[in-house]
């Protein structure tokens, strides 16, 4: 991922990426891309001076980041009311192997969020960051899905919060010796890693003459794609 030729700034000082500032990236099309290929992030939020990291799945749509779970959740009670949050999203991209044990890395790219968490308390605006959610993994299902009852929906919180104060951080280079190091005996360089879907498999109620749906069938690469 390349780094603007006029770099943006930060929109905050908290977000500012102080160990190795050239991997900061605080343009939102960075930010959105990497929140709109993660499929898992983490909720880091306090209860009664105690600190918490809970994972989830995430979605964003334009401007907000979007998060779900039973309405039961500690989590989700503990920040629907406008608690500060931190949320987080990583993508490994490779393992670095160098020539000493310090200079191991991996490529990565990541997003810091902070904020408020907001719960979504209308019926219908739940349903639509719902349907963005389904979207979002598997474009073209939710029309063809049983809709949701009204006690599913009862039981089910959806928050989110503004993208106002967000930074990414990214890796994407070779292996950095330490000057001397190059001429020493053992095998260095890049192991790439991507998420790949893999063969699909069927639950004991699919027809045999049913052909899976293409996103379905997806093998290799982005697992999912921009949700707006």
């Amino acid at each position: 991922m390349r780094q603007p030729s006029t770099p943006t700034p930060p929109p905050s000082d908290r977000v500012r990426v102080r160990r190795k500032p050239d991997r900061g990236r605080y343009d939102r099309a960075t930010i959105d891309a990497i929140l709109d290929e993660a499929v898992i992030g983490h909720v880091g939020y306090v209860i009664d001076g105690q600190p918490y990291v809970t994972p989830t799945s995430i979605w964003r749509t334009g401007d907000r980041l979007y998060w779900h779970g039973s309405s039961a959740s500690r989590m989700l009670r503990a920040t629907k009311d406008g608690a500060p949050v931190c949320v987080t999203a990583s993508l490994l991209d490779g393992l670095v192997l160098a020539r000493s044990g310090f200079d191991h890395s991996v490529n990565y790219r990541s997003v810091m969020v902070l904020g408020r968490a907001h719960a979504v308390e209308e019926e219908a605006e739940a349903l639509a960051a719902l349907e963005a959610f389904v979207e979002h993994l598997y474009p073209g299902r939710w029309a063809k899905l049983r809709p949701p009852t009204r006690q599913e929906l009862k039981a089910t919180s959806v928050l989110w919060m503004d993208l106002d104060e967000a930074s990414a951080k990214v890796r994407a280079d070779g292996v950095h010796d330490e000057p001397g190091d190059e001429t020493w005996p053992v095998w260095a360089g890049v192991v790439p890693v991507a998420l790949a879907a893999g063969a699909p498999e069927p639950d004991e109620f699919v027809p045999d003459a049913m052909e899976e749906p293409g996103y379905v069938r997806r093998r290799g690469g982005r697992l999912t794609g921009p949700a707006d």
